[in-house]
């Protein structure tokens, strides 16, 4: 038996990852004073915003085949839940 994560969970994985990945870098830069760091105590905010920034473009070029899955996958479990409420409905009806 293999292990298939859903598509929800490798896309939400994948851009978590990405979002990693920019606060590094966003880290460094500020570290390495190559951004300008925030005001007074508010310098993890800021970097947190810049990777928010970065990475939500990044995210959807990069990641547009994994929502792509995601979105057929989540399609394909609601109309499994149609189709059972309709044999439901219909059931109830019968009686």
């Amino acid at each position: 038996m293999s292990f298939k994560p859903s598509a929800t969970f490798r896309y939400t994985a994948m851009r978590l990852g990405i979002f990693a990945g920019c606060f590094l870098v966003m880290w460094g830069l500020v570290y390495f004073r190559l951004l300008p760091s925030g005001l007074g105590n508010a310098n993890l905010f800021w970097v947190v915003l810049l990777a928010l920034v970065v990475s939500a473009p990044l995210s959807f070029i990069l990641l547009r085949k994994q929502r792509d899955d995601m979105a057929a996958q989540v399609a394909e479990r609601v109309d499994r839940a149609k189709e059972r409420l309709a044999a439901n409905q219909g059931q109830e009806d019968g009686a």
